[in-house]
């Protein structure tokens, strides 16, 4: 009997240490700015001039040229900031960047159409397949990178977006 009960509670704590994987604890250098690179499909973490970290990503169905409406499909470009964290995201957590900005919206309005907006880096939709350039014009990592980017980021980190 004692052996059972001891079993099932190693068997509690190892389920519990697998779920705890989402919310990682990161103990290293600041990152101080993101750079994402469209062309490479590549997204680096620095501290300074250092890479911290470097992700392959996915971008918006039309990935190539700068977002100006909702539903182009574009992932923006320029300089933006990381708004906030969102745990309770769709996408299996995501960081919302600070896009539209004033020359967005203020291009968007003069053309008579929406900016669009809630542009994050996200993980996989859940039951969806993943694909290279699916998103409506977010950044996407796996799951298991966008827990490390969400432990290593914080709101107010600038994010250079490049084409």
């Amino acid at each position: 009997m004692r052996a059972v009960r001891l079993l099932l509670i190693l068997l509690l704590v190892t389920g519990l240490a697998a779920c705890g994987g989402k919310f990682r604890k990161y103990h290293g250098p600041e990152v101080t700015r993101v750079e994402v690179h469209k062309s490479d499909r590549k997204m680096y973490l620095l501290h300074d001039d250092k890479v911290l970290r470097e992700f392959d990503i996915a971008l918006g169905f039309a990935p190539v040229g700068h977002k100006q409406f909702e539903g182009d499909g574009k992932t923006p470009e320029g300089v933006y900031r990381i708004a906030l964290k969102n745990p309770q995201s769709n996408y299996h957590l995501s960081l919302k960047i600070s896009y539209p900005n004033d020359t967005d919206r203020a291009f968007a309005s003069s053309k008579g159409k929406p900016p669009g907006g809630d542009i994050f880096i996200h993980g996989a939709p859940r039951n969806k397949v993943y694909q290279r350039d699916w998103t409506a014009g977010c950044i996407a990592l796996t799951d298991r990178e966008v827990e490390l980017v969400y432990s290593m980021i914080q709101p107010g980190t600038l994010i250079y977006i490049y084409p």
